[in-house]
């Protein structure tokens, strides 16, 4: 059984530890909130160049382009949005595990695994996974200028013929409590069925402007992931560190409980002493 000091010391290391959790947890929500405004601004531009290019699909044009001639997927690059640090609940091993399921779905190939965030590239690390670049300063403040790198690091390596599909992997953010691991194919382009829409002229050419507008395409996108993808980090975090700090509330609750339990047991036997001794004087 603890002794009364020892559960005093105890009730101040978990007071001590619940105000850093209030702390992180005001952080956390105040990086939400500048995230959630830069993720409104991006997301149309987002939706926009995804509604672009799925409009390629029914242009016979568009199909002889290097971005949407298909090939036999042997090598297959993965893309993976992580965070560069914990206490975030579940979020960077929820990712992982999406990842993962995808890299399995795809048996027979082999995996180029760029990750964005240090969690994401110790998870991959320690299965064994083929990490071929990590980046663990982008994952807290993503930039356009982030995204164009990526962008142009996962371009060459398909334009080269180093990998045959390129995939990302990153969180949808819906709401506070709600947002789920999502991943999409970023290379090649064009969809299994053709999407109908009007007739529109490209000047110089289809292939000319494909050139332009993929990169842009697979810039906005990754940029748009990666946003998406800290909104849902900081929310995870804020909530984590909302909970810890409510159990810890808790804890401490229940350990003055014990402690002034003690403590009266304490009173009532020097009052038991005092009136023993002072029947046994009389």
């Amino acid at each position: 059984m603890p002794s009364m000091k020892a559960i005093k010391r105890r009730i101040t290391s978990v007071n001590s530890t619940q105000q850093i959790m209030k702390a992180m947890n005001l952080v956390a929500a105040s990086k939400l909130q500048r995230a959630k405004a830069q993720l409104n601004s991006v997301r149309p531009l987002y939706i926009g160049m995804l509604e672009l290019m799925e409009s390629f699909d029914s242009n016979s044009d568009a199909a002889e382009h290097i971005f949407f001639r298909k090939r036999e997927a042997k090598n297959i690059a993965y893309l993976v949005v992580t965070g560069d640090r914990g206490l975030c609940g579940g979020y960077n091993l929820n990712m992982g595990k999406e990842a993962m399921a995808l890299i399995g779905s795809k048996a027979g190939t082999r995996e180029h695994i760029v990750v964005v965030g240090a969690k994401g590239n110790d998870y991959f690390r320690r299965r064994g996974k083929n990490v071929i670049r990590r980046f663990t300063t982008m994952a807290d403040s993503a930039s356009v200028e982030d995204a164009e790198q990526i962008a142009k690091l996962l371009t060459g390596l398909f334009v080269s013929g180093e990998v045959d599909e390129v995939h990302i992997a990153y969180t949808h953010f819906e709401t506070i409590l709600s947002h789920e691991p999502r991943t999409r194919k970023l290379l090649p382009l064009g969809g299994d069925s053709a999407v109908p829409g009007g007739e529109v002229i490209y000047d110089p050419g289809v292939q000319d402007f494909l050139d332009y507008a993929v990169p842009m395409y697979l810039s906005t996108v990754i940029y748009g992931a990666m946003v998406e993808s800290g909104v849902c980090e900081q929310a995870a975090r804020m909530t984590s560190m909302d909970a810890a700090a409510r159990n810890a509330e808790e804890i401490i609750d229940d350990l003055t409980l014990v402690y002034n339990r003690k403590r009266q047991g304490a009173i009532t036997q020097e009052i038991t002493e005092i009136v023993s001794g002072a029947n046994a004087i009389q």
